[in-house]
């Protein structure tokens, strides 16, 4: 995960295809979109684009699919049928690719521990340096991660999935009728509730136009483990959004006051309980643009 705005890739859109071109170096993006889209061609066609080519040996890693026609959700407020299908295409994803070929694949980049580790090197690097509302919030946020467990447990107790990885609304195509995925360089295994969080917490999901994570998260039925996990993956992507945009200001990509709000999101989510009975309230907190 990363602010808006890292590219890794140049894009050229024609009316038929998509020709996805990486920096040099960057195989393992383009070996990651590849395997995506290759997968869900076989286990679930129609939901991402249709693999075309991939072409490593130029020195380019160039990957190559067919265009899926639809509008991002991201620039938008998403309504009830747009976060109905939203949930359905996630549902179908999650569940897409069986244990067997799953097993196979590799647990994608940016999850638990990457995340803990760069959390441990912020904390040393960053938080000294922050004050004010902003500084408290990682303080106290450093102090949760601390106590959590997350730095040495990671998800035993829920089930594996196949993830996108990258929580943007910008990757999921609304064409009228149904929710499509696209951008599957950070993708592989991973798991339900770690996903979902991907989503929620990610800077596109409100700091434009508010999305209605409660009815978003109400369309998934999650077992108890997943619940608790939920809670724990919004506050450590939180937290992590917390620092990114704390290095907005060396290269602005979002609304002044943006790094304020996210420390008051990540307050709220701080504050609630560590399990609440059922998703139904999975997304109430007290941040006002969730609401």
């Amino acid at each position: 995960m990363g602010p808006d705005g890292w590219g890794t890739h140049a894009v050229e859109v024609t009316a038929a295809q998509v020709v996805k071109r990486f920096s040099r170096g960057d195989e393992k993006r383009a070996e990651r979109e590849w395997r995506a889209l290759t997968l869900l061609g076989e286990y679930a066609p129609g939901l991402a684009p249709a693999p075309r080519s991939m072409h490593l040996a130029a020195g380019v890693p160039t990957v190559v699919m067919s265009r899926l026609a639809g509008t991002p959700l991201r620039g938008r407020s998403p309504d009830e049928e747009q976060v109905k299908a939203l949930a359905a295409a996630l549902n179908e994803l999650h569940a897409a690719v069986p244990a067997d070929a799953l097993r196979h694949v590799p647990v994608g980049p940016g999850q638990q521990g990457d995340l803990v580790a760069q959390l441990d090197e912020w904390a040393v690097t960053v938080h000294p340096r922050v004050g004010g509302p902003v500084g408290r919030a990682m303080g106290l946020g450093l102090q949760w991660l601390g106590g959590s467990g997350l730095g040495t447990e990671g998800a035993s107790q829920v089930g594996p999935v196949f993830g996108p990885g990258d929580g943007n609304l910008a990757n999921y195509l609304w064409d009228g009728s149904r929710v499509r995925v696209v951008d599957f360089e950070d993708s592989g295994r991973s798991d339900r509730a770690f996903e979902l969080a991907e989503i929620t917490e990610h800077v596109g999901s409100w700091v434009e136009h508010p999305f209605d994570v409660p009815t978003f998260l109400g369309h998934f039925e999650l077992t108890a483990a997943e619940e608790a996990r939920l809670w724990e993956c919004r506050r450590l992507l939180a937290l992590v959004w917390l620092f990114l945009l704390a290095f907005d200001h060396e290269h602005v990509r979002n609304p002044p006051g943006t790094v304020e709000r996210q420390a008051d999101r990540l307050m709220a989510l701080l504050a609630r309980g560590t399990i609440q009975p059922r998703s139904r309230h999975l997304g109430e907190s007290a941040c006002p643009e969730t609401r």
